[in-house]
């Protein structure tokens, strides 16, 4: 299940293929041992133009075991989706939107999945690394 686990400045990140993300997520949730209760943040990077172009960070906190840990997957340039971790951690439902939004990451299964910065009429993605940079024209 695991691809690469690493550990910096004391905290354990663990790569994982996309489709496990859902599972994984909810075993280090309910794993008397583990007791990941909490998502702190998730957050993307666009690594253009190498591939896979996105890489997505779970950044999680277990309260009562005083760990935490990173969950982290790679997506291609084309069709970037990975599974929403709602159901697991509802406060991920806006910081999936925002990711969506800002990076055109989709999280398949998510329950509200719409632009929540951006005008809704808004082409593009504007943290994309190729997103024009000269600016919007009125």
């Amino acid at each position: 299940m695991i691809a690469v686990t690493s550990e910096f400045r004391g905290e354990l990140s663990l790569v994982l293929p996309p489709e496990q993300l859902a599972r994984a997520a909810q075993c280090l949730r309910a794993a008397p041992g583990l007791q990941f209760d909490f998502l702190s943040d998730i957050s993307a990077v666009d690594r253009f133009p190498i591939e896979p172009r996105f890489e997505v960070n779970y950044h999680l906190l277990s309260i009562p075991l005083r760990q935490t840990v990173r969950l982290r997957v790679w997506l291609p340039g084309q069709d970037p989706v990975v599974s929403t971790v709602v159901p697991v951690w509802p406060t991920a439902n806006w910081h999936e939107r925002e990711i969506f939004d800002l990076f055109g990451i989709r999280f398949d299964g998510h329950p509200d999945l719409h632009r929540i910065l951006m005008p809704d009429d808004w082409e593009g993605y504007p943290l994309r690394k190729d997103y024009p940079v000269e600016g919007f024209r009125t």
